[in-house]
């Protein structure tokens, strides 16, 4: 979650919504990083979870992220769910909940809904320190630093 949490300051750094992933294959090895880039790319897709995952099966040569853990300091959207339950991903790990639209419980819990498949799901790792990631990069926009 550290290095998630560090690619989450990074999208802030460059003006994003400060959101960072991880994927994470059975060894420990890191196969997929991402971080928002919806304002860099203009691309409703750019989430932080889209591109780990995009990157990890390009790594891993396959779309199935079996036996992988996700690591991501907000709690998924329903697309970045829908794509965790696509690729197969084992586990998922976040942090701070997303009350408008988290899809690990905070809305829905579209991970319990009747799918074919079903990670793992572990929510509040380091949620004070992914939540305040968050609060910081809010204030400053409100802020207008």
């Amino acid at each position: 979650m550290h290095a998630a949490l560090e690619l989450a300051r990074e999208a802030a750094a460059g003006g994003e919504i400060p959101v960072g992933c991880v994927i994470v294959g059975a060894g420990g090895e890191i196969l997929g990083t991402g971080r928002n880039r919806r304002e860099t790319d203009h691309d409703a897709t750019a989430h932080a979870e889209m591109e780990a995952i995009r990157e990890a099966c390009r790594k891993r040569g396959d779309w199935r992220l079996e036996n992988c853990t996700l690591y991501v300091t907000l709690e998924p959207c329903p697309m970045c769910a829908g794509a965790i339950m696509n690729a197969r991903v084992s586990a998922v790990v976040y942090g701070a909940r997303e009350e408008r639209s988290g899809s690990c419980g905070s809305v829905i819990d579209l991970f319990s809904e009747n799918y074919g498949f079903h990670p793992k799901v572990y929510g509040g790792v380091l949620k004070e320190e992914c939540a305040a990631v968050l609060r910081a990069f809010f204030d400053r926009l409100r802020d207008g630093s």
